[in-house]
């Protein structure tokens, strides 16, 4: 039972009205009228009502003696996070030459009546390289390679794989430079079609060479069907790529590889034949932050005193990849950098160190502590009297409103040669709102508990949002409760780590956005390295996942509008089984329950015109492979710690019955 917090004083406004007109009555006995009327009982009336609120602010000063009380514990509240999108800027043309696009070019969404733009900027520069193609290879056989380049020069068509194709033949194309992070188009001219592929999916990759080996493309629009008919191939090459030399040949190389075919796939009966083949970058893409740069933010002079305190011009501070910095001026050795630390506990006094309290903007110096022999311990330096105190660059902003959909991203601010236009091809993902004073107060008896150590499972969690504030959920396993798992032996725990992505208007979430990129696992594993117990064996990873979709058939309700209840029945589906935001109480699908199909049922029956659902299958599926199961089934089973995945729901709508 949680302690009962005392009320200070619980009189009332009625309380204290009644209780100045029996003092009247006592003091004054020839006041008799105390209607509300009486100008006398108006007064009383007003000063009850000042009583009252002050009796309120009262009974709030243990509330603040709580907050005070985190604050001596270390408690802060967690700055908002920004959201990250990669932007892709498009060429309206060749400019013949290389194009730099600077770092912080702005980008938006569009301004509607209800919301305001959301703004990015780019977090570096972006080279837009002028290339062309150089050479052409075929390798058919493993390292032997066929130069098509007099046959392209000649308008001879030729094989691009061996005559009937086989996985592992690849076509190699050969840019005149790197292109790193460019969108490069290749077109080609066929003359042979229909080769028994399906142009929607042929069985063919494309992949760029970056110095580590083959990293696959993200393919954009592919008009060629497979390499089956003229048109263009739109490649976005990733960032490491580099010139390398292939048979001789020095070049920024890509290649076409065949893939063995997945079950019910087309295979290539022939092989393409191509007559001609020219590459041109159309664009190129880097990575924006739904955060303001703020450079040279000079802070003020230093007292040289201890325990000095200096506010940023803007705040809240987003964390960056960039470590924050503090330059203090020196007579003799010019501007001198200060690091950051969590606190003053093993500054010594010529340590330069200071904390950021990143919600509220302000930079703190070290403090010096009385001795009992009365003299002085310093923890950190002390920046020189009269010293300018600055801040070279940070960035501030962030917040929830900045994980944006796909494809809203349109805007650019400023003109720019050649740019005829911006999009983000994936969702903003990344974004969360600082942390508010009730969580922190939550938090405070978690934080007193462990102080910093990870002993059990919850420890574990606590830590790992400590370190990344911006996950979404956390699970720790430890040894004993999942024995068939890797990392969960003696002295072993595992730590799942369900990130915040970006989804949809129907709340649909890409699955490649639950995976934690490497550079949070590695972040989340050093913080907890050092808080663990001595032979405690540490595995950061990504939450497992049990995909499955629901193929429905309801019937409207009269006069409803069949497109709005399909879409409201995919977008209830969706919200209802998020791993997040989903599950009986909206706080995220409990780890391990499982997905039932009478559940599904009960969710579409609550959607708004739907008078009836006539039907309902629950699949499983691979979000990886992206393969379902053929036959349904009626429960879901799931592992104790692992979610269920919204791979691919479907809706059919029937018109309502008539009489």
């Amino acid at each position: 039972m949680a302690l009962p917090a005392p009320n200070l004083d619980d009189r009332r406004f009625q309380q204290l009205v009644d209780d100045a007109k029996r003092l009247v009555q006592r003091t004054c006995p020839e006041w008799t009228d105390h209607n509300v009327s009486d100008p006398g009982v108006t007064l009383i009336e007003a000063f009850a009502f000042m009583v009252d609120q002050l009796l309120y602010r009262l009974n709030r000063v243990p509330e603040r003696n709580y907050v005070r009380f985190l604050e001596l514990i270390g408690i802060k509240l967690y700055s908002p996070t920004a959201s990250r999108v990669p932007v892709t800027f498009w060429l309206s043309g060749s400019p013949g030459e290389d194009l730099d696009i600077s770092q912080e070019t702005q980008v938006s969404t569009r301004r509607s009546d209800a919301l305001e733009p959301v703004r990015f900027a780019t977090m570096r520069p972006l080279k837009l390289k002028h290339v062309e193609l150089f050479r052409t290879f075929s390798e058919v056989t493993e390292g032997q390679f066929r130069d098509h380049s007099l046959s392209l020069d000649t308008n001879q068509p030729f094989y691009c794989f061996d005559r009937v194709p086989k996985p592992g033949d690849a076509l190699y194309v050969g840019l005149s430079d790197a292109a790193p992070a460019n969108a490069v188009a290749l077109r080609f001219d066929c003359q042979i079609e229909g080769v028994g592929v399906n142009p929607t999916d042929p069985p063919v990759v494309w992949e760029a060479w970056t110095g580590d080996g083959w990293e696959r493309c993200e393919q954009g629009a592919d008009t060629t069907g497979g390499l089956n008919k003229a048109g263009e191939v739109v490649l976005h090459l990733p960032n490491g790529h580099v010139v390398s030399v292939l048979d001789g040949q020095r070049a920024g190389w890509l290649r076409c590889r065949v893939m063995a075919p997945r079950e019910y796939q087309p295979f290539y009966s022939a092989s393409p034949r191509i007559s001609s083949l020219s590459a041109q970058t159309v664009g190129g893409t880097v990575t924006a932050v739904n955060a303001d740069l703020v450079t040279l933010d000079v802070l003020g002079e230093s007292e040289g005193v201890p325990h000095q305190e200096f506010r940023l011009s803007s705040f809240p501070i987003v964390p960056t990849d960039e470590a924050f910095v503090v330059e203090v001026s020196d007579e003799a050795d010019g501007w001198l950098e200060w690091s950051e630390v969590e606190n003053f506990s093993v500054s010594g006094p010529d340590d330069r160190h200071f904390t950021l309290d990143r919600t509220a903007g302000i930079v703190r110096f070290g403090p010096a502590v009385t001795n009992p022999d009365g003299t002085l311990r310093y923890y950190g330096a002390v920046p020189d009297k009269k010293a300018i105190v600055r801040v070279p660059a940070y960035r501030t902003g962030g917040g929830r409103q900045g994980s944006v959909a796909r494809g809203t991203i349109t805007l650019l601010e400023s003109s720019l040669p050649f740019i005829a236009r911006v999009e983000n091809r994936r969702p903003a993902v990344g974004g969360v709102d600082g942390e508010t004073v009730e969580d922190a107060k939550l938090r405070g008896p978690i934080l007193l508990r462990t102080r910093d150590r990870a002993v059990t499972a919850e420890d574990f969690v606590a830590l790992a949002k400590d370190a990344a504030p911006d996950v979404a959920r956390v699970r720790a396993v430890t040894a004993g409760e999942d024995p068939t798992a890797t990392g969960t032996e003696a002295g072993g725990v595992r730590v799942l780590i369900v990130p915040s992505p970006a989804e949809d208007e129907l709340g649909r979430i890409r699955f490649e956005d639950l995976v934690p990129p490497d550079d949070l696992k590695v972040k989340i594993r050093e913080y907890l390295e050092e808080r663990r117990i001595l032979g405690t064996r540490i595995n950061v990873e990504s939450a497992r996942y049990t995909g499955f979709s629901v193929v429905a058939q309801v019937r409207a309700r009269a006069k409803a509008d069949p497109m709005r209840v399909e879409r409201d029945c995919l977008r209830a589906m969706y919200r209802h089984f998020h791993p997040i935001t989903g599950g009986p109480e909206g706080k995220g699908w409990p780890f391990g329950r499982q997905v039932a199909r009478g559940e599904v049922y009960a969710v579409l029956q609550r959607v708004r015109g739907v008078e009836l659902v006539e039907e309902c299958f629950l699949f499983g599926a691979n979000p990886q492979t992206e393969e379902k199961s053929r036959e349904p089934v009626d429960r879901l089973t799931i592992n104790r710690h692992a979610l269920p995945y919204s791979f691919d729901h479907q809706c059919r709508v029937l018109p309502p019955l008539t009489s």
